[in-house]
């Protein structure tokens, strides 16, 4: 459903991402991951038009998403950056609101189904009581998940999230992360979510993209590529890879001396 073919981008002189090729299989959680620097981010906004690309295309359903209007594109693609803002004055309900102007008319507004679906997403992400209160009252976390509620109203059949759950307590980033997934496997929406966490890419991704140096060094299912020799060659740190209750586990192997160091 939906590919970067080919795609190099840079911001100035410096080349971020070259020329990479991914596809993100329709109804499948991918997770992008890779050390802080690798051209994660940038590649969902090369995906979203917001990073020019040098050379390639990224194209949805076979066309070049460049050849779509903005609000056309929002009807199909929903995407959470890392660092999101809004005027203080508004309250969540009203971010949440935001969400549907994609499928409103030029004369309408929002309608029972965007209700429904307004009212889903708050209680999805437990601020179902906090319609009222204005975004800049409330804590970090609760703005975080404000704005993960806003994308889930906006219902569009592709979702990208730019390390969604880092701000969020464990509890939260479980609930998130399962919700997502819920959204991909029963929904059958293209999922895509840079994330840090190994253990949270194995227990909730179907596939990954590891990438290195703006490059992909390897993508495909979880079980196939979360492995010991490509997390050493892309994070430089030595895992142990084993399976526990049905999904896959990163140990860290720490010998003494990186003990001492870590004390």
């Amino acid at each position: 459903m939906l590919r970067a073919h080919q795609v190099s981008a840079a911001y100035g002189k410096t080349e971020v991402l070259k020329n990479v090729s991914v596809t993100f299989g329709a109804g499948r959680f991918t997770a992008i991951i890779g050390p802080n620097g690798c051209g994660k981010t940038s590649l969902l906004k090369a995906i979203m038009g917001f990073l020019p690309v040098s050379a390639g295309d990224v194209h949805l359903e076979g066309k070049p998403v460049k050849n779509m209007n903005r609000r056309q594109f929002a009807r199909r693609i929903a995407y959470l950056p890392q660092e999101s803002h809004c005027p203080e004055y508004i309250t969540v309900g009203e971010l949440i609101e935001l969400a549907g102007y994609a499928r409103y008319s030029m004369f309408g507004g929002a309608g029972e189904k965007d209700r429904e679906l307004f009212r889903s997403a708050l209680e999805t992400v437990g601020l179902a009581d906090m319609a009222g209160r204005k975004m800049n009252s409330l804590s970090g976390g609760q703005r975080q998940r404000a704005w993960i509620a806003m994308i889930l109203a906006q219902d569009s059949d592709i979702v990208l999230m730019d390390e969604p759950v880092n701000h969020l307590d464990m509890k939260y980033q479980l609930g998130i992360l399962g919700l997502v997934r819920d959204l991909s496997s029963r929904s059958a929406k293209t999922v895509v979510t840079v994330l840090h966490d190994l253990n949270l890419t194995t227990a909730f991704a179907d596939d990954v993209v590891i990438m290195q140096d703006g490059e992909v060094l390897t993508s495909g299912p979880v079980a196939e590529n979360i492995t010991p020799e490509n997390i050493a060659r892309v994070f430089d740190l030595d895992v142990e890879v084993f399976e526990r209750g049905n999904r896959l586990v990163c140990l860290p192997r720490l010998g003494d001396e990186r003990r001492a160091q870590a004390c």
